[in-house]
């Protein structure tokens, strides 16, 4: 009896490569930049965009879906993840700064969200199902805010009707954080 000289082990090793060769060859032609996902989170230079920090410094990143901050002496940065608008008509980008700040924050939907979905109520106490979480820090812009979120689902994605949303434990930390008064820059 004449042996093959195709052996199971043979079949299996050639297959196994016939499954992982096309994985590499994609693998060495895919583009090197991460697409929105905290792998791609990286520190950034506050004077890129200020003069001074301040009472404190906030840059929210639209693109890399990411909130900076920096404390006022310049010792404490932290890095956050963030929801950002769904799209760019209700993207709102430049200076401003926090004027208010609030710990279970109510939630009233602008006229254009009930527009958009008559379902909204016309009101909405602090609560497991208000879209704005714990903690909530009004910008200077009407109807602009950063806040919490319970969907946490909604974070690392464009799902806001214009605000930046964190996970309802970061809110809460950062807001911890953050002064009246602390510049705020969305790009």
């Amino acid at each position: 009896m004449t042996r093959s000289p195709l052996t199971r082990r043979a079949f299996v090793a050639v297959a196994a490569a016939g499954l992982v060769l096309p994985a590499t060859t994609r693998a060495q032609t895919a583009p090197a930049t991460a697409r929105h996902n905290i792998s791609g989170f990286k520190p950034v230079d506050w004077r890129d965009h200020f003069d001074t920090l301040g009472k404190a410094t906030i840059v929210a990143d639209t693109i890399s879906r990411a909130l900076h901050f920096w404390s006022g002496d310049g010792a404490d940065y932290r890095l956050y993840p963030t929801s950002v608008p769904r799209t760019e008509d209700l993207t709102k980008r430049g200076y401003t700064e926090v004027v208010r700040k609030k710990v279970g924050p109510s939630w009233t939907p602008t006229p254009s969200m009930r527009a958009e979905d008559p379902t909204l109520p016309t009101f909405m106490e602090p609560g497991p199902g208000n879209p704005l979480g714990t903690h909530a820090m009004y910008l200077g812009w009407p109807a602009y805010l950063i806040h919490g979120t319970h969907d946490t689902r909604k974070i690392g994605r464009r799902s806001s009707s214009g605000c930046i949303g964190l996970y309802n434990e970061k809110i809460e930390e950062l807001f911890a954080l953050v002064p009246i008064g602390t510049q705020v820059r969305l790009i």
